[in-house]
């Protein structure tokens, strides 16, 4: 625990130095001040850890506004930025599931015949799409030098609405076992006096709820058009910056919740006897309802449940368009200068002051 707290403390002074060296630069150098807008378009990833699933695939794109510090030498070419601003971000991304699975009906049914058998759903082609809208603030700190320039930060965001859109084919068939030995003796299929269909499709739309998120980002690009390194009156001032850059996010928080939900709701059970009416509807299959998948528990081989993840991790990977615009100077009184000047050059031996005006 001590050597923890070291290392804690340690990297925690690093950080402080690094911020503490920055900021003073910054109060002591030129400081230009600009406010703005960006935009961003890219493919949107949601990454399931330890997971039957892989990544969804998706896009995603925003927009917002920002304020930016820029602070350097009068005369170099190199400058410190700071970031803050306010977006809003929307995109849809997609699981798409192609291996096949199964939910059986709670219990131990009994046919026509009297014999036992398990009802089962089969979920193939299985194809669900979040689509998201975030609130997000990103902070970032960086260099720009020349046309180079690079960001690197967090952006804390809020996902204010989800909805999931989700899509399979259903089957539903018997499998007959030995109930001594569990042998399977043979599934029943495309058997509709038994309730047995196949190609069933499924859809379903709900409101799904994703996690708030801090992203770890990072950006670098240039500057577009003519950029001037001299300093003086007839040096055109450039007053509108235009960026162009590529971006990384990466989510450092689960944004998903674990729920032990069927991946369909089914009905509470399969009804017995000859004039039941199970037999010749399709009532096993009519009112069917789809989970969107990150909410349900997946079956293993065995039997065994588990979350569909452990943990979910946002990544999108695109271009961003900026543009800033120099906010004004603090104006200075050069006629007052210059006469305070010559005034003192004239009078500097004297007690009193003189002011032309």
């Amino acid at each position: 625990m001590k050597n923890t707290n070291k290392t804690v403390k340690k990297h925690l002074s690093y950080w402080v130095l690094l911020l503490t060296v920055l900021f003073s630069g910054a109060v002591n150098a030129k400081v230009n001040n600009y406010v703005g807008a960006y935009a961003n378009v890219g493919e949107w990833t949601l990454l399931p850890s330890q997971s039957n699933y892989g990544p969804s695939f998706g896009v995603a794109g925003g927009a917002g506004f920002l304020y930016e510090l820029q602070a350097g030498g009068t005369y170099s070419p190199t400058r410190f930025l700071f970031d803050v601003g306010v977006g809003a971000q929307g995109g849809m991304t997609s699981y798409i599931q192609s291996s096949n699975m199964t939910e059986p009906l709670p219990g131990v049914q009994t046919d026509l015949d009297g014999d036992p058998f398990t009802y089962i759903y089969e979920i193939q082609d299985r194809h669900d799409q979040y689509n998201n809208l975030a609130v997000q603030v990103p902070i970032m700190i960086g260099v720009q030098h020349r046309k180079f320039y690079m960001l690197a930060g967090v952006k804390v965001g809020a996902n204010v609405l989800t909805r999931a859109h989700s899509t399979a084919i259903v089957n539903t068939f018997g499998r007959y076992q030995d109930p001594n030995n569990k042998l399977i003796f043979d599934d029943f299929r495309n058997m509709p006096e038994y309730q047995f269909f196949d190609g069933y499709q499924l859809k379903g739309s709900a409101k799904a709820s994703l996690g708030m998120n801090v992203d770890l980002s990072f950006e670098i690009g240039g500057r577009l058009g003519q950029v001037y390194d001299a300093v003086g009156y007839d040096v055109p001032k450039r007053k509108i910056e235009y960026r162009l850059a590529a971006f990384v996010d990466y989510g450092l928080l689960d944004i998903h919740t674990n729920r032990d939900l069927r991946g369909i709701v089914m009905p509470e059970g399969y009804n017995v006897g000859a004039t039941s009416p199970v037999y010749n509807t399709t009532s096993m299959i009519d009112n069917l309802q789809v989970n969107d998948i990150m909410s349900t528990q997946t079956v293993n081989a065995d039997g065994t449940t588990q979350p569909f993840a452990k943990s979910v991790n946002s990544l999108m990977v695109g271009i961003k368009f900026t543009v800033l615009f120099q906010l004004p100077e603090p104006g200075q009184c050069v006629i007052c200068r210059d006469a305070y000047g010559s005034s003192i050059r004239r009078r500097g031996g004297s007690r009193g002051m003189k002011y032309e005006e």
